[in-house]
């Protein structure tokens, strides 16, 4: 595998950001490596972070790079701050940044596949959040979509943590039910006649998250959308989450 640190321009946020990229590489020599067929273009992981961490997190604490060669799969790891993956009312647009600006500069640095069958988007925590809101409002542009540990009720979360998400959300008695809610996303996609992504959910049973997972996998039963779900005893940590990636890469669809 290659690694780009990355550090480039954005005209969304007016200021530089940072992403760290992982691209396959065909080796025989590099020890403790499996490399898969490199294709033209490749299929792309766009891995989020969680509240508290950075771009760098699952390089850090994860062996993301050696479980991403043996599927041959490029990841796109952008840092966000502690934005939800949110346009904010007060801050930057980095709903915009992440959806539109983020994907779109990527393939132009890099050899990435445009096709839908080739994008995918996982994270942990608030990066849970954030991939299951980019699956759900662009089903057309994502194949599967994986939340670890995900903050699947943003009104409840962000309610008991107000004084700072009102920057992000403003009024937060208005966010249930909003677009920022994935519980409604969830439902809009069950109207939805074109393509549905797969969806992976996973938590830990000692998560302070467990409870508002379990919420959310039952409203996924109920509309009838495609949801592999998983839990074991596990805490809102990176030994979970080191362990469930590699969960989460043998179950995405890469072709």
């Amino acid at each position: 595998m290659a690694f780009i640190d990355c550090h480039f321009f954005s005209e969304t946020l007016g200021v530089t950001a940072s992403m760290y990229v992982i691209l396959p590489q065909p080796t025989t020599r590099q020890i403790g490596m499996t490399a898969q067929r490199v294709k033209s273009k490749h299929p792309t992981l766009f891995l989020l972070h969680g509240l508290s961490d950075d771009h760098t997190i699952w390089l850090r604490r994860t062996s993301i790079e050696r479980f991403a060669s043996q599927h041959g799969l490029a990841v796109v790891m952008p840092a966000v701050n502690r934005s939800f993956y949110t346009d904010m009312v007060h801050g930057y647009k980095y709903w915009t940044f992440i959806s539109e600006e983020v994907p779109a500069l990527a393939r132009s640095f890099f050899p990435l596949s445009e096709e839908r069958e080739d994008n995918f988007v996982a994270g942990n925590s608030m990066g849970g959040y954030g991939a299951l809101k980019l699956a759900l409002t662009y089903p057309e542009r994502f194949a599967a979509a994986a939340s670890l540990s995900g903050v699947t009720d943003v009104a409840q979360f962000v309610g008991q943590r107000s004084q700072e998400f009102q920057h992000v959300f403003g009024d937060l008695e208005q966010v249930e039910g909003s677009r920022h809610d994935v519980f409604r996303l969830a439902e809009d996609l069950s109207r939805h006649n074109g393509p549905r992504p797969l969806l992976y959910q996973c938590c830990g049973t000692e998560d302070f998250l467990y409870e508002a997972n379990v919420r959310f996998r039952d409203h996924c039963h109920s509309l009838n959308l495609e949801l592999t779900y998983e839990e074991e005893p596990g805490s809102h940590d990176w030994a979970y989450w080191d362990c469930k990636i590699q969960s989460v890469l043998n179950w995405l669809p890469v072709r």
